[in-house]
């Protein structure tokens, strides 16, 4: 068994990319083969069910291993978001900060990106995208709410960026 103090930094940090995009690519195909066997909407259906659990968790490891306490408010929760599996693959940025609120976008999506260069049209996440983002950052901090700005299907996302979404308590 290898142990990570074995490994050279610059080789753990890589392999984190290659974790991240490996998740990804499971998920995607997971998503696919329910889309193929059952349909867009009862694979969205399923994906949104399984969301609904993995952001809570994903939450809570990030609070854990980061020190991110519950209550911890906006302060918390955009600490809690670089953490998160994608932000190591995707491109993201908060914005538009205010004593109550803040925007987080995603300006590079490796998902809708890769559907892009295929000439297809952009996955329609929203509706998981909405419970994924709520839950999560319900679970950082039950006072905060989250608005979508824009998110595929709309007709905006991917112009200037993909997804954003409004956070503020």
């Amino acid at each position: 068994m290898t142990r990570t103090d074995d490994i050279p930094r610059d080789i753990l940090e890589g392999m984190l990319v290659d974790f991240a995009k490996n998740w990804l690519a499971h998920d995607g195909l997971w998503f696919q083969a329910v889309e193929k066997s059952f349909g867009m909407k009862a694979a969205i259906d399923l994906d949104t069910e399984a969301w609904e659990h993995f952001t809570i968790i994903e939450a809570k490891r990030i609070m854990a291993r980061h020190g991110i306490a519950e209550k911890s408010g906006l302060e918390g929760l955009k600490k809690a978001l670089g953490y998160r599996l994608y932000a190591f693959i995707n491109e993201q940025e908060i914005r538009n900060e205010t004593d109550n609120s803040f925007e987080f976008v995603m300006n590079d999506c490796r998902v809708q990106s890769a559907r892009r260069r295929k000439g297809l049209a952009l996955f329609p996440c929203k509706e998981v995208g909405i419970v994924e983002y709520r839950l999560f950052a319900e679970t950082i901090d039950k006072r905060i709410k989250t608005e979508c700005i824009c998110c595929p299907p709309d007709e905006a996302a991917g112009k200037e960026f993909y997804c954003g979404w409004r956070f503020s308590i």
